[in-house]
């Protein structure tokens, strides 16, 4: 098992039951009388073209991450594109290829698959840190696969 596995706190809910909850909630929350009101109830907070899927193997994962305070993933992959919001504190992430950030409450990313973390960590040492996740696969196998350590070009143990 990995340790992000071990070391996180991992919820996982099928896309349909996600669709049919968002959707009733929105339902119930709507009336003729207070339509700007319902308006102001959903945003889009990000869009992302996502890469072509085999649609007859699809599978849509929603897991909640938790990092206590210093707490961070060894350097890992998924094989699904993945869709995050920080819901409590900052995540510090690495993409590899990209500039290290910072996401703290409220804000959203997009990784796409198969690209490597090189940083997957609370970026507070006092306080602890959570986001939601939405991972879209096309195909049966693990979340996340850790990658062996990574050295500068040319290196070696």
């Amino acid at each position: 098992m990995s340790s992000i596995r071990r070391g996180v706190g991992i919820a996982v809910l099928s896309l349909g039951s996600t669709w049919l909850a968002a959707t009733s909630a929105w339902s119930q929350g709507a009336s003729s009388h207070a339509s700007s009101q319902t308006k102001d109830r959903a945003r889009i907070v990000l869009s992302q073209i996502l890469p072509k899927l085999d649609s007859g193997h699809l599978k849509a994962f929603l897991l909640e991450v938790r990092y206590g305070p210093g707490e961070a993933s060894p350097p890992h992959s998924h094989s699904c594109a993945v869709i995050g919001y920080v819901v409590e504190g900052a995540l510090r992430t690495q993409v590899q290829g990209e500039p290290e950030r910072v996401y703290t409450t409220g804000e959203s990313f997009y990784e796409a698959p198969n690209g490597v973390h090189l940083v997957s960590a609370n970026a507070s040492a006092t306080e602890p840190a959570k986001f939601v996740a939405y991972l879209i696969c096309d195909r049966d196998g693990p979340l996340s696969v850790d990658v062996p350590e990574l050295h500068p070009e040319g290196a070696s143990k």
